[in-house]
């Protein structure tokens, strides 16, 4: 009896209620749970692996990663070539490409088709992220695990350490600190502790770590690269909410909202058309709490998402589709970006993309999802089908977008796409 009543339970679905759509594929197995579970969803340029997908072809579409079947993810991370996986355990995956030991697995891989455990990390992690070449977990107990590249100190091991470290190292320095949250970039990190104080380290060129410069005593400039964590003094006192790291920039937000930005403005990545070595301040009335979205700076490809490719040297809201619906989240690559809003994903800007594989026919791009390499300039769904609500996004460089799915009934099927 129970097995009838759920089998005509699952035909009622499969009319009324789970209508997931050919652009997943629809469902080859059915789930029977009463929990709902997170899955992985990625798309565009597929060199090295970074999709996670088992091969080298790109996708246009999404497709969800059946690597994790039997996983339930809490976070994504996209970085220049590789992928990071957290699941709700607190395990970390990594795919794609390891030239400088940035899946944290081994040096002798030269990447990876799937997702691989980071065996390294022994404690529950609960926050991860990508820079282009490094990469970072934050474990339970607050403490921040690195590696990747460390050619200018990314990784705040110290000046002794290896300009390649393969397996997760523990930053010692910051041992009995509390580590919140960490944001990578280009050759830089940067980390928001429990206290609400930031430290930054790595690549300071541009400002982008928001210490300035300082001369020596015989009046030369110092090396901007920091080695190990260094506390911002210019935000001393300010309670700082989270903080984001570009290419040559770096930003963070206090608790009532203020922005705080430093490095390079040359493209005019900020408000005025000089660099600011040390943070200053974005006024508050130029940046909503209630869900609005603002963007500036270059706009190639129209990736800023307000209808043209004019560059912008300060704020202005995006319209077109959050103009009735807030933002809850919001992922930049190199030209392109991705926001959630009620749920669903919309992406902008470069459609298109230069793979390394361009010879043997993997450079095919479509990291907007839209099934084509055609540019947006403004934001576009991307459809996934319904029933299906997106948590998180992450967009790499130039290749990839990813997010995290949920399966909104309690009596579900999803085809786990494993070409």
């Amino acid at each position: 009896m129970l097995g009838r009543s759920l089998t005509a339970m699952t035909k009622y679905y499969l009319k009324q209620d789970i209508k997931l759509g050919s652009k997943l594929g629809i469902c080859k197995r059915w789930i029977s749970s009463t929990l709902q579970r997170r899955f992985a969803a990625l798309w565009g340029n597929g060199d090295y692996g970074r999709l996670g997908l088992g091969s080298l072809e790109s996708r246009w579409r999404p497709v969800v990663c059946s690597a994790f079947e039997k996983h339930s993810l809490k976070a994504l991370a996209c970085g220049g070539a590789h992928t990071l996986f957290l699941t709700e355990t607190g395990c970390v995956y990594a795919t794609g490409l390891n030239d400088f030991g940035q899946l944290g697995i081994s040096e002798n891989i030269g990447y990876s088709l799937e997702p691989l455990r980071i065996s390294g990390l022994k404690k529950e992690v609960v926050q991860i992220s990508t820079g282009y070449h490094h990469s970072s977990a934050i474990t339970v107990d607050g403490e921040l695990y690195m590696w990747g590249k460390n050619s200018n100190g990314q990784l705040g091991l110290g000046k002794k350490a290896a300009k390649v470290i393969p397996i997760p190292t523990k930053v010692e320095c910051l041992s009995g600190i509390f580590t919140k949250q960490a944001a990578l970039g280009f050759e830089q990190s940067v980390a928001v502790t429990g206290g609400g104080k930031v430290l930054s380290w790595g690549a300071g060129g541009s400002g982008r770590l928001g210490h300035g410069q300082e001369s020596s005593i015989l009046g030369f400039l110092r090396s901007t690269s920091e080695y190990t964590p260094r506390l911002i003094k210019e935000l001393e006192g300010v309670k700082v909410k989270i903080a984001a790291a570009g290419f040559l920039h770096s930003a963070c937000i206090d608790e009532n909202g203020r922005v705080y930005i430093f490095g390079d403005r040359a493209v005019d990545k900020m408000v005025l058309p000089n660099s600011f070595k040390s943070p200053k301040q974005l006024g508050c009335e130029e940046i909503s709490g209630g869900g609005e979205l603002y963007t500036w700076g270059s706009n190639e490809n129209g990736c800023l998402g307000i209808g043209s490719i004019d560059v912008l040297h300060s704020p202005e809201r995006v319209q077109g589709p959050f103009s009735e619906s807030p933002v809850d989240q919001v992922s930049c690559g190199w030209k392109h970006t991705a926001a959630i809003s009620e749920g669903k994903i919309l992406t902008w800007g470069w459609g298109g993309s230069h793979g390394t594989f361009s010879e043997d026919g993997h450079s095919s791009g479509g990291q907007l999802g839209h099934g084509n390499d055609v540019d947006y300039i403004q934001p576009t769904i991307v459809n996934f089908g319904e029933n299906v609500k997106a948590l998180q996004v992450s967009c790499g460089f130039n290749h990839t977008a990813l997010a995290v799915i949920e399966c909104a009934a309690t009596l579900f099927a999803l085809e786990l796409n494993r070409s």
